[in-house]
C-alpha cells in the first residue's frame, strides 16, 4: 500500500515555538546524527540541504558540510540559517544525483565520511501555494523543484496524451481510477487548460469522490509530482553514483517517505550489502562482487513517539542506513 507525505499535507503550516512559520522542519535529527557519527576533521555530504537542519547538526558536532539542493528557496534559507559556520558549509545549487560533479567543480578530492538524503518535497514546498505542491492550497499547478526548469505540472496535464497521464498516475501513484481520471482530464482540458492546484483537485475529485480522511487527489498530486521532478530516477542515480564518493567506514543515510522511494533504497541496500548470492542453477553460493555495504538497519527506523506528536509529518518517514566496507573485506 503506498504511503505518501502527502497524506500529511492538508495539516497546519509548521510552527516554531514563537509562533513563526517554520521553513522546514527536519526528522529524525538525533537517529541521523547517532548513525552518521559527525566529528571534527569529517567531511559530509547533505544532498537535500532544504531548511539545512540535519546539516546545522552535522555542523554543530564540528564537522564540515556540502549541501546541495535544486530548490533556490532552499539554498537561501539553508544559507541565512547556517552563516555562523562561515568555511565550514558550502552550498551548490544541484540535483543529488550529481554529487560527484558538484564535489569535483568544487575542488573537493577528498572522500566523504558520510552523507545523508532526505528525499522528496519539503515542508516550504507543501506550505507555500505558489509552488503548487500542495491541493488543499489553491496555487498555480507547477510543483518545480527547480524552477529553472520549463515544464510545469500544468504542462503535463494539458499537452500528455491520455495513455501517458494515466500511466504516471498508476505507476507513481497506485491510483486505482487511473484511467478514468486521465480521460476525464483530456476531455475537460480542451475547454479549459488547467492552471491551478483546484482545478486539477475539482476534476479528480467528480470521478474520486472522497471516501475517507485522505482527499482524493493525493495520489494523482503525488504521481505529477514525482514524474515532473523524475524524483525516482534521481534517487536510483544517487544511489550508485554517491557510495563511491565515500570512504571506507563511512555511512550513508537515507531517509524517504512513501513506499515506491522506500522500495529502492531496501533493494540497494540488499542488494549491495549481501554476501552471498545463491541460484539454482549454481553448483554453489558464490560472493557477491557488488557488495560495498554492511546494512546497519535491517528494518527501516521510524520517527519516535514524541517527534511525531509535535510534527505529525515524521509519521511518513523512514530512515535506512549502511556502512561502506573496507577495501577488500572479505
Amino acid at each position: 500500500m503506498l504511503m505518501s507525505f502527502l497524506e500529511c499535507e492538508d495539516l497546519l503550516p509548521l510552527e516554531k515555538p514563537d509562533g513563526r512559520r517554520c521553513y522546514h522542519l527536519p526528522v529524525m535529527v538525533d537517529e541521523v546524527v547517532a548513525m552518521l557519527r559527525p566529528a571534527p576533521g569529517m567531511l559530509f555530504l547533505d544532498g537535500t540541504v532544504g531548511g539545512g537542519g540535519h546539516s546545522e547538526a552535522i555542523l554543530e558536532a564540528g564537522a564540515e558540510v556540502i549541501g546541495l539542493d535544486r530548490d533556490d528557496d532552499a539554498l537561501r534559507e539553508a544559507g541565512g540559517r547556517l552563516a555562523r559556520f562561515g568555511a565550514r558549509l558550502r552550498l551548490v545549487r544541484a540535483n543529488f544525483r550529481d554529487a560527484a560533479d558538484a564535489l569535483r567543480d568544487l575542488g573537493e578530492t577528498r572522500p566523504l565520511s558520510g552523507a545523508i538524503l532526505d528525499v522528496g518535497v519539503s515542508s516550504h514546498q507543501l506550505d507555500s501555494a505558489e509552488r503548487g505542491f500542495a491541493l488543499m492550497k489553491e496555487g498555480p499547478l507547477d510543483m518545480r523543484m527547480d524552477r529553472s526548469t520549463p515544464r510545469t505540472a500544468a504542462d503535463f496535464v494539458n499537452t500528455m496524451d491520455e495513455a501517458a497521464l494515466a500511466g504516471i498516475f498508476r505507476e507513481f501513484g497506485e491510483e486505482p481510477r487511473a484511467s478514468q481520471i486521465a480521460a476525464r482530464i483530456v476531455a475537460l482540458r480542451g475547454r479549459h487548460p488547467f492552471q491551478t492546484t483546484f482545478d486539477l483537485a475539482a476534476v479528480v475529485s467528480s470521478v474520486a469522490p472522497r471516501t475517507g480522511a485522505r482527499h482524493p487527489a493525493t495520489r494523482v498530486f503525488q504521481a505529477l509530482r514525482i514524474a515532473l521532478n523524475d524524483e525516482l530516477g534521481a534517487l536510483r542515480e544517487a544511489l550508485e553514483t554517491i557510495p563511491p564518493l565515500i570512504a571506507p567506514g563511512g555511512r550513508l543515510a537515507v531517509i524517504t517517505f512513501h513506499s515506491l522511494e522506500d522500495r529502492i533504497v531496501k533493494r540497494v541496500f540488499r542488494e549491495r550489502s549481501q554476501e552471498w548470492l545463491d541460484r539454482p542453477e549454481w553448483p554453489a553460493p558464490q560472493r557477491n562482487p557488488d557488495r560495498i555495504f554492511r546494512l546497519l538497519t535491517p528494518h527501516p527506523m521510524d520517527a519516535g513517539v514524541g517527534e511525531v506528536a509535535s510534527n505529525p509529518r515524521a509519521r511518513c518517514a523512514k530512515l535506512r542506513v549502511a556502512e561502506k566496507l573496507q577495501e577488500n573485506t572479505p
